[in-house]
Order: C-alpha cells, then sequence, then structure tokens
C-alpha cells in the first residue's frame, strides 16, 4: 500500500499568512512533520495589513508569544475599533467598536432597553453604555481586569513577519531563499509533489500550503480551483498606500474615512502612521487617487505611493487535492473591518483541527471548504452592509452602492434589523451582535419596534437601569490613562 501520511510541508511564500502558517505549524507539530517555506527577498508582499481584530489574542496565546514582545517588535499600539467618518453621509460619523453595549438580557439585547430609552428621552447616545467606544473617543487605554476593555492591534505587518520568521526558525522551522519556477504535479493524480526553483533546487513535500498572494500559483495558476468574483457586491479594486512620519500621539483606533469614489485609512503606529486609499477605478483613476490621498494625509511621507490591484470575492475550493491557499491566495474581501489577518488565522485553526497526519481524506477537504465558504460569506455580508445602507448620494460611487443587489443573506439581516431590532448570530460567526447592531445604527438603520420584555420595567427602573451604565463607562473611561503614554511604558519599540 502507498504511505500517504503527511511528513513534509512546504509553504509557498512568506509574508504575514506564510510565516503566520509556519508559526502555527512548527509549534503545535513540529515534531512530527518536517516544515520549509520557500521565499524570495526579490519578491515583495503586500505589507499593509496593519490593523487587526480581537481574535489574534488568541492565536498568539496557542503559540505562547509575550504581548509586550510582540507589540513591541511591530512597533504595536492598541486598537479599540474603527472610526467610520462620512460613511452614513458626508460628515456623519460614528465608531463600530470592540466589546459589548449595556447589559443584555436573555430574551433581548440591550438595544432594546435603549430604543425605549431614546423614545422617552431619557437614553443618550448608543455608543455612551460601550467602554470601548467611550475610551476611543478620550484616546484613553489600559489593561482591565476581566477583560474590561476589548481590544486588538495596530502593527507593522512587515516588522510582523520577521517576528513569526524568528520565532519559527527557531523550532526548527527550514527557510529556503528562491524563487519559484515551476509547480510540478503527479501525472496520475494531479497532487503536487515539488516545487522547482530557479537555479534548480527542488523542495518536495506532502502537503503544500499557497501563501503567494494574489497570484495564487499553487492554488489557482497549477490547480486551477476557481474563483468567485464579488466586485458586484463590493466594487473597490484598487488602492493606493503611502507611510507617513506620525505628528502626534497615537490614537487607539483605525479612521475610515469615505470618499467619493471609496475610503481612505489611516493606522497609527509606535513610529509612523499607514495611510491609503481604496477605490474603484471606473470612478476614479489612479493619478486622481493618489493625488487625493496626498491631499489629505498628515505628516512628512516616508514612502512614494504605490498602486494594488485587487478583485474582491473568494477561491471556489480553498483547499484542492494536496495544497491548501491561504490569505491573499484564497481571495480578497477588502480591508474595511481588518479581517485579512484573521481568515488567515481561521484557516489555520481549521487546518490544525483536521489535519491529515495519515493521508488527505475527501471528507476533511470538504469540510474545511465548507467552513471556510460560510465564515467568509459572513465577513463579505458585514462588510457590503457598511457601502449599501448610506444615505449618500454625492457621487455616482455611492448612488451605485445604495441601489446595487445585495446578497439575499444580508437583505434578510437587515429587514430583520429593522422590522424588529433584532440579530440573530451564529456560533462561527465573526461579527458579534454587538458589530451588527453598532454598523446598522451608524449607516441609518433604525428600528421599528422594541422587545416587549422591556416593557416589564417602570420607566424609572429603566431610567436607573441607563443611567447606571452610562455613569459606570464614563467612571471607567476617567480612570484610564492616555493611550500614547500606557504604550510608551508597556511596550516601547526601539526606534526603527
Amino acid at each position: 500500500m502507498t504511505d500517504r501520511r503527511i511528513r513534509k510541508v512546504v509553504i509557498a511564500g512568506g509574508g504575514t499568512a506564510g510565516w503566520m502558517a509556519a508559526a502555527a505549524l512548527s509549534k503545535t507539530l513540529g515534531k512530527v512533520i518536517d516544515i520549509t517555506l520557500v521565499e524570495s527577498d526579490q519578491i515583495g508582499t503586500v505589507g499593509v495589513g496593519e490593523a487587526t481584530i480581537p481574535p489574534l489574542m488568541t492565536f498568539h496565546r496557542l503559540l505562547g508569544i509575550r504581548e509586550q514582545d510582540f507589540m513591541a517588535a511591530c512597533q504595536g499600539t492598541f486598537k479599540l475599533g474603527i472610526a467610520f467618518e462620512s460613511w452614513r453621509d458626508v460628515g456623519e460619523d460614528y465608531i463600530h467598536s470592540f466589546g459589548n453595549t449595556g447589559q443584555d438580557h436573555w430574551s433581548a439585547a440591550f438595544l432594546h432597553f435603549w430604543l425605549k430609552g431614546r423614545r422617552m428621552g431619557i437614553a443618550g447616545d448608543y455608543g455612551e453604555y460601550c467602554p470601548e467606544l467611550k475610551a476611543s473617543e478620550a484616546n484613553r487605554f489600559a489593561h482591565l481586569p476581566k477583560n474590561g476593555l476589548n481590544y486588538a492591534y495596530h502593527i507593522d505587518a512587515t516588522l510582523y513577519a520577521a517576528f513569526l520568521r524568528t520565532f519559527s526558525e527557531k523550532l526548527g522551522v527550514h527557510r529556503q531563499e528562491g524563487r519559484i519556477e515551476q509547480v510540478r504535479t503527479d501525472p496520475d493524480s494531479g497532487d503536487i509533489t515539488a516545487l522547482a526553483l530557479e537555479g534548480g533546487k527542488t523542495i518536495e513535500g506532502d502537503l503544500f500550503i499557497d501563501c503567494t498572494g494574489f497570484r495564487g500559483l499553487l492554488i489557482e495558476q497549477t490547480l486551477h480551483a476557481g474563483y468567485e468574483d464579488w466586485s458586484h457586491w463590493l466594487p473597490c479594486d484598487s488602492a493606493v498606500a503611502v507611510q507617513t512620519e506620525s505628528t502626534g500621539p497615537a490614537i487607539p483606533y483605525t479612521r475610515s474615512i469615505a470618499h467619493a469614489s471609496g475610503w481612505q485609512w489611516r493606522i497609527p503606529l509606535q513610529h509612523r502612521v499607514g495611510n491609503g486609499l481604496v477605490f474603484c477605478s471606473r470612478y476614479i483613476d489612479d493619478d486622481a487617487a493618489t493625488g487625493l490621498l496626498l491631499d489629505s494625509i498628515e505628516g512628512e511621507r516616508r514612502t512614494d505611493p504605490r498602486v494594488i490591484r485587487f478583485r474582491t470575492g473568494t477561491r471556489l475550493r480553498h483547499w484542492k487535492k494536496n495544497c491548501i491557499a491561504l490569505g491573499l491566495a484564497s481571495g480578497f474581501v477588502e480591508p474595511l473591518e481588518s479581517t485579512s489577518i484573521h481568515l488567515i488565522q481561521r484557516g489555520l485553526i481549521h487546518l490544525l483541527q483536521m489535519f491529515p497526519h495519515q493521508g488527505i481524506a475527501p471528507s476533511d477537504i470538504d469540510e474545511f471548504n465548507r467552513q471556510t465558504a460560510f465564515e467568509i460569506e459572513h465577513i463579505r455580508d458585514f462588510i457590503v452592509l457598511h457601502y449599501h445602507v448610506t444615505r449618500r448620494d454625492d457621487s455616482a460611487f455611492w448612488r451605485h452602492c445604495r441601489n446595487m443587489e445585495i446578497p439575499d443573506s444580508l437583505a434578510h439581516r437587515i429587514a430583520l434589523f429593522r422590522e424588529s431590532g433584532r440579530v440573530f448570530k451564529v456560533s462561527t460567526e465573526l461579527f458579534a451582535e454587538n458589530s451588527w447592531t453598532q454598523v446598522m445604527l451608524g449607516q441609518g438603520v433604525e428600528p421599528e419596534q422594541y422587545h416587549p420584555v422591556v416593557d416589564m420595567l417602570g420607566d424609572d427602573e429603566l431610567r436607573r437601569f441607563l443611567d447606571e451604565i452610562r455613569q459606570g463607562v464614563a467612571q471607567t473611561v476617567a480612570r484610564l490613562p492616555a493611550h500614547a503614554d500606557y504604550v510608551a511604558s508597556y511596550c516601547p519599540a526601539a526606534a526603527p
């Protein structure tokens, strides 16, 4: 019988995806498999995925990474959420923060108590009941007991890959320098057998992980896994990025600033600021987009602007034969909610949970693809929500977004929230009920009714309930130090 056991894993490509894969596999399975990562110093990485979301902490706990070491190495700052500026309409802003808002009842979310309070004139803005949101506005941060503040990070993606490379090589990962010249396959099974590098070296393997970015050298160019295009729902297809010097203390949130043909990000690190403009080339060309970005940045430029092309969508199969795609090789749902690194992490978790040590089984492939498709479609819907539910009517781009057809799954969520104020979350979905609620309200969707359980509280009880939460949030935030001061004492990075 043929020995089908997986002994050699080959990772094609470095960057964030490649070195996250190397780190996770070497930490968990490094004693039973051989891991080689192939990358070329001649091939650059996209390197702009600098904002993260809270689940990254789970990944670091799995690896045993000390937070202060990681943040110092990556020039990191803390992130409590994203400020969406001019998304609902020009000049109207809101924050999608991490964590929870208020206190839920088992039968109804806090939103319903807030809705009645608003109708009675006794409730403040929805964000006043969320400590992460108010801390963002106050530019304050600290670690609190019992995860009192939910947070993520702003990081330098290039430094993060370097940090994970050092981590992985200490655990035995072999890095092979070289450009991949050919992907060799078995003529009978179609499985990938080896990567042939320029210069004649061949890297053989049993399982291959494609981290070659948008090219999808293994999963698409070799195995033809197929691609589902989502540009009819997510029309932006380009980005221009540039780094600038910091002009002031780093704030604890990402800024997402809507423009006439896309949106601009601003991500503060300890040593610099990451800037970019995501845009739709049908409505603005490269030169105009670059000019718009350069006219709106703050601080002296550290890099020249560079344009990045992409096509929103997903592989039809993320695992095909003996190849698994991670990162940009698996698809792209644009960086609006900082989900790219999270999707790499989820792909790795699924792989570790069903690692095919005794040989690849079709059932494992099918389940991996099923779970991956569900998660990425949920993220897709959440991002489409930002574009579609808007009052902006000032440009052809926004009129297109307002009037475009949307996935049935998203249309149902919007209708459910508008009619009843309800959000039902499946356990494996990324974005929690509070995230959907904050963005729905922020974009202008107001529920038509609240849950009747709220009427069990008398008016005075409801007033006390709301006041106590709001006062507790205000008191918590008032005790926090300035974010920049906390970073300087907790995880100061060396000068670049």
